[in-house]
C-alpha cells in the first residue's frame, strides 16, 4: 500500500482567500532562554487543505469537535473532470462519470480533481475557481453523500458569492474538504483516505491533515 500526502504546507505565504489574515508564526520561546523552542500560530480555521463543519453554514449545524471520527476515515471516489476558469462540475459530468465507471453508491465521499490547484500561486485563484453546479449538489444530496472534497479552494465558483454549494451541504449534514493537493498522482478509481481536522470545540472548520491509501 502507498501513502500519499494530499495537504497542503500552512506557511506565512501560503495564499489566502481575499480578506482572511495571512498565517502568522510568533516566537514565543527559545531554546536558548527557555531552553525550549515554541511559537505561536495564528492563522483563520480555513486555512490551506481544511475541512468545512455544516456550521459554517448553517446556525444549528454540527461544529468540528462534534464530527464522527468513522466520517473522517474511508473509502473514497475520485472524479477527474478537468475544469477551467469560472466552469462549473454539473449533474451531467456525474451521470457520464456513472456511465464509464459505475453508479455512485449511497453514503459515499466524493473527491474533485479538476486540475485547478496548478494555479495556487496565480492571483486568479480564488476568484476565478472552478466550482460544483446547483445539479451537481442536488444530485449528490440524493445519493446521501459523507462528503466532498475538491482541489480548488472552494466548492462553489470563485464568482459565486452566494455559497449555494456551501449553503445545500450543510444544510444537509455533508462534510466539505477544500484545497486538497496531489490528486493527480492517485493512480486508482477509488482509495482510502484519511482526513484529519483539529478537535477544536465550536469551530466552524479546521486545517486538516490529508492522507491518500492505495
Amino acid at each position: 500500500m502507498k501513502h500519499l500526502d494530499l495537504t497542503l504546507t500552512i506557511s506565512k505565504s501560503i495564499p489566502n482567500f481575499p480578506g482572511s489574515p495571512s498565517p502568522q508564526f510568533i516566537l514565543w520561546s527559545t531554546i536558548k532562554d527557555e531552553k525550549y523552542n515554541l511559537e505561536l500560530l495564528f492563522f483563520s480555521s480555513h486555512t490551506g487543505t481544511h475541512l468545512d463543519a455544516p456550521y459554517h453554514f448553517v446556525k444549528n449545524g454540527i461544529k468540528i469537535h462534534q464530527i464522527p471520527i468513522n466520517r473522517l476515515i474511508g473509502e473514497a471516489i475520485l472524479i477527474k473532470i478537468k475544469k477551467l476558469k469560472d466552469q462549473l462540475i454539473t449533474k451531467k459530468d456525474l451521470i457520464n462519470f456513472e456511465k464509464k465507471n459505475e453508479k455512485i453508491p449511497k453514503y459515499s465521499s466524493i473527491i474533485f480533481f479538476t486540475t485547478w490547484q496548478k494555479n495556487l500561486n496565480r492571483n486568479f485563484y480564488f476568484t476565478n475557481n472552478p466550482g460544483l453546479s446547483k445539479s451537481a449538489i442536488n444530485y449528490l444530496v440524493s445519493k446521501k453523500i459523507n462528503l466532498v472534497g475538491i482541489d480548488s479552494p472552494s466548492i462553489d465558483l470563485g464568482i459565486d458569492k452566494s455559497f449555494s454549494a456551501h449553503k445545500i451541504l450543510a444544510k444537509n449534514n455533508i462534510l466539505i474538504v477544500e484545497n486538497l493537493s496531489n490528486l493527480g498522482k492517485i493512480p486508482t478509481l477509488k482509495f482510502d483516505f484519511i482526513i484529519l481536522p483539529l478537535k477544536l470545540k465550536d469551530a466552524t472548520g479546521s486545517p486538516v491533515r490529508a492522507i491518500a491509501n492505495y
